[in-house]
């Protein structure tokens, strides 16, 4: 048994749908979650500054004497889970992307599995080659979708909204032409607008959400280290993010359905 939090970090909100998925699996796990929010979004950022950031994240959550890391970002996951290995050390770091593929792999039924990602995660084809790795035979179409980061971290997230309708129409209308049968969302924002994404898609479209799917593989790696926190306790819950602490806790708590205000602190990486 270990009860040190879980660390966990995204470029901003988007993790928060790991959190939520955490949270519904394993309520005695305690967790410090950073949110880069000063950074987001990591999509059309360099190599470079995504693995440079990713880094700094790392490190920080590495001062909190976390067991663990999930790295809740795609991106990252996508850019820089070497560099955030070597920053770890002997810390288990579990990514978004392997667990997602393989989701998406066991649920498909004619192999056609859509993406909607970041820019850089598309243009790293980590899906791609983790999907082909579980199933060589299956066809991946990626779709970038820069517009949608930005529309979340406003705020705005219904599917009424005009702006984030259109554009989650036109994103999604390459998968339609594609005949994807299953759509991994390979941003962990994206689950926070699953309804416009529904909505584009149809009924019958599976949606994978690697933030969710991450949290199992998270939870079985804990298990196996016999690092699992006390049932009997009540996980305690920590936000940080870099900037915007008020928008933050404001719109964390309304998506995660409780009030984070108390437990959110701005910090300077």
């Amino acid at each position: 048994m270990d009860t040190r939090p879980i660390g966990i970090f995204d470029s901003g909100l988007g993790g928060l749908t790991a959190v939520r998925a955490l949270v519904r699996a394993a309520p005695q796990e305690s967790f410090v979650y950073l949110g880069d929010t000063k950074n987001a979004p990591y999509g059309d950022r360099t190599k470079e500054q995504i693995q440079a950031l990713s880094r700094q994240n790392v490190r920080f959550l590495q001062s909190r004497d976390v067991k663990a890391l999930l790295v809740a970002c795609n991106t990252s996951t996508a850019n820089a889970m070497d560099v955030m290995r070597s920053q770890a050390g002997d810390l288990p770091v579990v990514g978004v992307i392997e667990p997602a593929a393989a989701a998406a792999v066991s649920v498909t039924e004619t192999g056609r599995i859509g993406v909607l990602a970041t820019a850089a995660t598309v243009a790293s084809g980590a899906y791609e080659a983790a999907v082909g790795r579980l199933a060589p035979a299956a066809a991946v179409r990626a779709v970038a979708c820069p517009g949608l980061v930005p529309l979340v971290e406003s705020g705005r997230t219904d599917a009424e909204d005009p702006e984030l309708a259109e554009a989650v129409k036109t994103y999604c209308a390459p998968l339609l032409a594609a005949g994807v049968d299953t759509v991994v969302l390979g941003c962990t924002h994206y689950p926070i607008i699953r309804p416009a994404i529904r909505r584009a898609l149809g009924p019958d479209i599976a949606l994978i959400d690697s933030g969710a799917a991450s949290v199992g593989a998270l939870l079985k790696e804990l298990e196996e280290r016999d690092a699992l926190g006390d049932e009997r306790a009540a996980g305690r819950r920590q936000f940080v993010c870099t900037g915007g602490a008020e928008r933050f806790a404001r719109l964390g708590s309304a998506f995660l359905g409780w009030d984070i205000r108390p437990a959110t602190e701005q910090a300077s990486l």
